[in-house]
């Protein structure tokens, strides 16, 4: 995951292309020809033809939508680990500036009811209209118009531009924007250990295996204590617990399905399945801060 620095003017772009949709050109012949512009909605505002402005008012996190949950993915010999992003909502005031029209009022009303029609057909902005940094952009973009938080008092909203009340409506996007850079992380390796007791005994295949102990944020958590609860072991990491980058390893371990816990002060203690051997991920534990 990179960061990246344009997405609200992807998402700007991409909310125009939602607008200038071709399926409803022929149903929406106004909207279809008038100009999307971004520009404050002030009473000097002047376009040279008839356009539909989208003036960005408001940026927020969205607490419900935001996924605290770290993913990784193995690139050559390295573990990337992805931090969860944070969950943007971004509101948009739409208003029509009719140009040239024999009623300019009537004229407006259509276009805001056009505007209206077209952003509510897309409760999740398609992929197919995604522009930029957004493009692929999972989870998909949840779109509300006329959100019931958004502008509750537009009469105090105009004072504030200086300008006079104008028929408007509202319309709001959560995207998802990286702000913590990828982690580089060492690969899990599983290696066998092979054990004969005695001559001519039958070898017995022991596992060594290594995982992490991290935050929310993939940070490691020091000083974690880690242990398999079916097979009463611990880490051979100094002090039973996980080093500075929150890294344990086992060894002399027997393949199986098991109970790994993890304990550390400051969080609530976690207990997956893990199943030995396994995959990477299966030996990562995410703790959640009390």
């Amino acid at each position: 995951m990179t960061i990246q620095s344009a997405f609200i003017d992807d998402l700007s772009a991409t909310l125009k292309a939602v607008l200038q949709d071709p399926t409803f050109a022929t149903m929406f012949p106004e909207l279809a020809g008038a100009d999307i512009i971004f520009d404050r909605p002030t009473d000097t505002l002047a376009p040279p033809k008839t356009s539909v402005d989208l003036f960005l008012y408001d940026i927020r996190e969205n607490l419900d939508l935001r996924l605290n949950e770290v993913t990784t993915t193995r690139v050559g010999n390295q573990v990337l680990t992805h931090p969860a992003p944070l969950r943007l909502a971004c509101s948009y005031l739409a208003t029509a500036w009719p140009v040239g029209g024999v009623d300019p009022p009537f004229q407006e009303q259509r276009l805001l009811s056009e505007v209206l029609v077209v952003l509510s057909h897309y409760p999740l902005i398609p992929n197919s209209f995604l522009q930029g940094t957004l493009a692929g952009q999972a989870p998909p973009l949840p779109m509300v118009a006329l959100h019931p938080d958004a502008l509750k008092n537009l009469a105090e909203f105009w004072s504030s531009l200086g300008s006079k009340l104008k028929p408007s409506l509202t319309v709001t996007v959560t995207m998802s924007v990286p702000v913590f850079s990828d982690v580089p992380d060492f690969i899990v390796t599983t290696e066998n250990i092979g054990v004969a007791p005695g001559q001519r005994a039958p070898v017995e295949t022991l596992l060594e295996i290594g995982g992490k102990v991290v935050d929310p944020l993939a940070n490691g958590i020091e000083g974690a204590l880690v242990d398999v609860l079916d097979a009463g072991l611990i880490p051979t990491t100094p002090s039973q617990n996980s080093d500075s980058n929150g890294q344990f390893v086992f060894s002399q371990v027997s393949a199986g399905t098991y109970q790994l816990r993890a304990i550390a002060t400051g969080f609530k203690p976690q207990t997956q399945p893990v199943t030995i051997p396994g995959m990477p991920n299966d030996y990562v534990i995410q703790l959640t801060p009390l």
